[in-house]
């Protein structure tokens, strides 16, 4: 069986897996869902063959192989004072609310880069509205509860529609890993 994070699982995995099953029909193919630190679990505990997670993994017993990179994005509603920010030099990143995935989430890490980088500590943000999926965290930032650091992947419809817009800020492009156990 397979684990992924969410924005592996449901964004760039089913592909992939889809062109295997098509190679090889014989072969059934399972998929768990978790964030980061829950697929690194289950891969080291023997509960998953391969698992596929966005974000570093500090696991002595898995060995970790680059598979992809995903571009990541600062989005705020179209509403929002930052969405006519399109420069991101300059933004107070304690001036407004986020919306973020839980502790353990690849996403939320990314988050946490930004502020080591500006300087800011965790208690200094408006953080208090925490979501177990991305597309939680999309729908609600359409919905004005704030901004977020997010995939691509997950908000090009949104980017699209013109409902998300992407803030200018420099964010580093994250890799997609696949873990397998070293034994």
């Amino acid at each position: 069986g397979l684990a992924a994070s969410q924005t592996v699982g449901n964004y760039w995995l089913p592909k992939f897996i889809q062109a295997f099953r098509s190679a090889y029909p014989g072969i059934s193919v399972s998929l768990v869902m978790g964030n980061t630190e829950t697929v690194a679990a289950l891969v080291r505990d023997g509960e998953a063959n391969l698992g596929f997670v966005e974000g570093e993994v500090e696991e002595p017993s898995l060995s970790a192989t680059t598979v992809a990179e995903d571009e990541m994005t600062l989005v705020a509603p179209a509403d929002h004072p930052w969405s006519r920010h399109r420069a991101g030099s300059g933004l107070d990143l304690r001036s407004v609310s986020w919306v973020l995935r839980e502790p353990g989430s690849g996403t939320r890490s990314i988050l946490a880069g930004m502020l080591r980088g500006e300087g800011i500590a965790w208690s200094e943000i408006d953080a208090d509205l925490v979501l177990p999926s991305n597309e939680a965290v999309r729908s609600a930032v359409e919905a004005g509860a704030g901004v977020t650091v997010i995939s691509k992947l997950v908000v090009a419809r949104a980017l699209a529609a013109g409902t998300l817009v992407a803030v200018d800020y420099p964010l580093p492009r994250r890799r997609f890993f696949m873990l397998r156990h070293k034994d």
